[in-house]
């Protein structure tokens, strides 16, 4: 009986205790969320500019989860606008007489990727069509921002700021050293055709190989390419002497900026106002120029009501690394985006498909289940694939069966390979800490794999299971792309290609961005203008999943707090350590200063 009374009285304290959290985090939650929505609603009169301050983050596919917004480290607010979004309120804005112009004012701390970029600035060129102008200031242009600033009428800069133009670069951070320190030991499968294939290198390299360093070497080269092309183009400087004053570092103060032709003038920002008024901007009575930014003006946009009988274009995003099973969050899991391609696939209003990849890959058999679902669809449905800032290994694996496929200049795709890694650490434990291991085992090989070395016979099997992920991976490529396997082999071995190259090598269709993949889809299905746009998102279901996804945001920001200029490390290792087993992954890029 007193046993009874005792576990009743901790149930109700755990229960309790449970309730008291519960409603402690709901109040908070409700106060962060409270100053998102309390803001006042935003009236645009007759005579405004639309301003992009890059406050926000640009992101490849909308936030779902709801603490996408909030950095629940420091209980604040990061407001995030979708590439979708940002690309229909510029285009509403082109057709909006209440907007005069755009204003490229890039000094927010939002971030955003060369891809989303890239999109961003094919949008303000055809924004310029209507006549309107898009005009550019700052103190500070990075290489990134002065790229998209490339696309306004006129660039401006503060008398004593300055501009940087020096290339762009992939430096690779290896862990080898560190592994040799902790006695840590990795297990790498790597087929032999796979001499492109570099994920793992830093886990057993001390730098790259010669094969990844050409391959990166051509993906810079592609990238820096695309900059200095719309450079050139738009400022009318040869790309010679584009690659000369970077070569030299010519280019850096604003004086040095303005007489190399980088910039229209050198003027304080106040001063910006005879620029609007040069370019017939009204202002309002009391003489000021009306501004709202790009974050307010697509939150003010609102669904076509009118036309929703119409025949849909289905937007379904592949976006994060690949891993098996069921779930949500920044993954893609790859049971839960199947399921979401066969609703697409059975509803009948939706007529055409649109996946926007933006993916390293992944799990090898979460992947053949998406690209299974694909091939489904495919047969029922056109089916376009729009590559964003990656689209490699198991990103291309998932893509490759599509009808079309279209990929931004920037995006790195490709990576046709496959590696499986192990990580031992049975040495680490025992040296570093003492702890040891011993088994009892019915078979051979029961123990594989579990603190202690693999036999040769052991590697043996792996390796079997490494060549036939190859096999097929090459084998779907050939078929969906309509390519001589021959000629697959050739260009897979692990290699990655930008997007430019991957059109050269049939790898993809075309260049563009979201935009064209959902034209392209909607002409497939012979919809001609009559169809609306919807996206097709996974939303979180259930308080488990609510709260699941709560303390793994909480989890991500803290260390993201912590690790600050290394949290993008950290998130590769982490990856990889989850990606043990039979992979297609490939984690690399390229970086050009902000």
């Amino acid at each position: 009986m007193k046993f009874l009374k005792t576990f009743l009285a901790s149930l109700l304290a755990f229960v309790v205790g449970g309730l008291v959290v519960f409603f402690l985090s709901m109040i908070i939650l409700m106060g962060v969320i409270g100053s998102i929505t309390s803001k006042e609603q935003v009236v645009i009169g007759n005579h405004a500019i639309l301003k992009i301050d890059m406050a926000e983050d640009i992101t490849d596919s909308p936030s779902t989860t709801p603490f996408g917004n909030i950095d629940l480290a420091t209980m604040t607010v990061t407001y995030q606008i979708s590439l979708m979004n940002a690309l229909r309120a510029i285009e509403t804005a082109k057709e909006d007489p209440r907007i005069q112009g755009i204003y490229l004012r890039m000094n927010g701390s939002g971030v955003t990727s060369l891809s989303i970029l890239e999109e961003l600035r094919e949008a303000l060129v055809d924004f310029r069509t209507s006549g309107k102008f898009v005009l550019a200031y700052n103190e500070v242009y990075g290489q990134s921002g002065y790229y998209l600033a490339t696309a306004a009428d006129g660039i401006y800069l503060e008398p004593n700021g300055s501009l940087q133009w020096t290339g762009i670069a992939s430096t690779l951070m290896f862990y080898k050293g560190l592994f040799d320190k902790l006695d840590i030991q990795t297990e790498i499968f790597r087929p032999t055709a796979c001499k492109y294939k570099s994920a793992v290198e830093p886990y057993f390299l001390n730098k790259m190989s010669e094969e990844n360093r050409r391959q990166m070497q051509q993906i810079v080269d592609s990238y820096w390419s695309v900059v200095v092309d719309a450079v050139s183009s738009s400022r009318g400087i040869a790309p010679e002497e584009l690659n000369r004053l970077a070569d030299e570092w010519e280019v850096s103060l604003a004086d040095e900026a303005r007489e190399k032709g980088f910039v229209d003038g050198l003027i304080f920002e106040d001063e910006m106002d005879d620029i609007f008024r040069n370019y017939g901007a009204v202002p309002d009575v009391n003489g000021q120029f009306e501004f709202v930014t790009l974050g307010e003006y697509a939150s003010m946009l609102t669904a076509n009501m009118k036309n929703l009988s119409a025949p849909q274009v289905a937007v379904v995003y592949a976006d994060g690394a690949i891993v098996d099973g069921e779930g949500y969050g920044k993954e893609i899991y790859g049971n839960s985006l199947a399921s979401l391609l066969a609703e697409v696939r059975k509803d009948d209003q939706v007529k055409a498909v649109v996946l926007r990849v933006n993916s390293p890959g992944g799990s090898a058999l979460a992947s053949d289940v998406i690209w299974r679902e694909m091939e489904l669809l495919k047969a029922q449905k056109p089916v376009v694939v729009s590559m964003g800032s990656y689209a490699a290994s198991g990103g291309y694996y998932i893509s490759c069966g599509a009808d079309v496929i279209v990929a931004d200049k920037t995006t790195l795709t490709g990576s046709i390979g496959v590696f499986g890694m192990f990580m031992r650490m049975e040495e680490a434990l025992k040296n570093k800490l003492g702890i040891t291991f011993d088994a009892v085992r019915t078979n051979t090989s029961a123990d594989a794999g579990v603190m202690r070395p693999l036999t040769a016979r052991e590697r043996a099997a792996i390796m079997r299971g490494v060549d036939k992920v190859y096999e097929t991976f090459t084998s779907y490529v050939a078929e969906g792309r309509n390519l001589p396997l021959e000629k697959v082999l050739d260009i897979a071995q692990g290699r990655v290609w930008s997007g430019t190259a991957a059109v050269e090598n049939g790898l993809v269709d075309a260049n563009g961005g979201l935009k064209s993949a959902i034209a392209i889809a909607a002409d497939k299905a012979g919809l001609g203008t009559n169809y609306r746009v919807v996206e097709k998102l996974e939303m979180p279901t259930g308080i488990e999943t609510f709260f699941s996804g709560f303390f793994a945001k909480v989890k991500a920001d803290i260390a993201a707090e912590e690790l600050g200029p290394f949290a993008g490390q950290w998130q590769k290792i982490r990856e990889v350590i989850r990606q043990q087993g039979i992979v297609m992954y490939c984690p690399y890029g390229a970086a050009m200063a902000e």
